[in-house]
């Protein structure tokens, strides 16, 4: 009996070795083949580039530019790749963006390793998945035309909101996502208009209240 993931080759993209090291035994351990890994999203781009990988395993929350803009950036160029992304949160407004986006499979860290095999099986026969645990909140959230006021940022306010809700700088967003400091000016004003917030602290509460970052 061939093991699931038989001839599948899986380029790894999140900052923690450990967490990589982790994903490497397990996948491995199911047949596949780790042919690379990233430590930022700008990494996992070139490796894509580089390895043509048949799945990207990539964690939404990453230096530089982050998941899900190096989602955005990579389907731009290469619609036809087969990302599953990774999250340690269990709310619905990452994976039904990260969906919307292109993303073959979405999945918690939080799950039992067998999901995590049968999540990149699903991905690499280019079939969706999306963990159990979230299903049941982004079926809900897309029959009540969202649910979060988050769902009104475009997808490029989204990920300017998430790094300034973390506490980056508007030069340090502008730097990561090669855009000008004016340019990363503008969405923020367009951030607190749309969400109704007035600083910085706000900011950051409605993250931690939606589930993006940690408090």
């Amino acid at each position: 009996m061939n093991p699931v993931l038989a001839s599948c080759r899986v380029l790894l993209a999140d900052d923690h070795a450990v967490v990589r090291m982790g994903f490497r035994l397990l996948l491995e351990g199911a047949g596949a083949e780790v042919v690379g890994e990233a430590d930022s999203g700008e990494a996992a781009l070139c490796l894509h580039a580089e390895l043509a990988p048949d799945v990207l395993v990539m964690d939404v929350s990453m230096p530089g530019l982050g998941g899900i803009a190096s989602l955005e950036r990579l389907l731009a160029t290469q619609p036809a790749a087969r990302v599953l992304m990774l999250s340690a949160h269990h709310e619905a407004a990452l994976p039904s963006r990260a969906l919307r986006i292109g993303a073959r499979g979405y999945l918690c860290k939080s799950c039992d390793p067998r999901e995590l095999v049968r999540a990149v099986d699903e991905v690499r026969r280019d079939r969706r998945y999306l963990d159990p645990e979230l299903a049941r909140a982004v079926a809900f959230a897309q029959l009540n035309g969202g649910g979060s006021p988050l769902d009104t940022l475009t997808d490029k306010e989204f990920e300017v909101f998430l790094k300034l809700a973390q506490g980056r700088s508007v030069n340090d967003v502008a730097s990561d996502f090669f855009l000008s400091p004016s340019t990363v000016g503008t969405h923020l004003y367009h951030i607190k208009q749309k969400l109704n917030l007035q600083n910085a602290a706000e900011m950051a509460l409605l993250a931690v209240r939606s589930g993006l970052i940690e408090a």
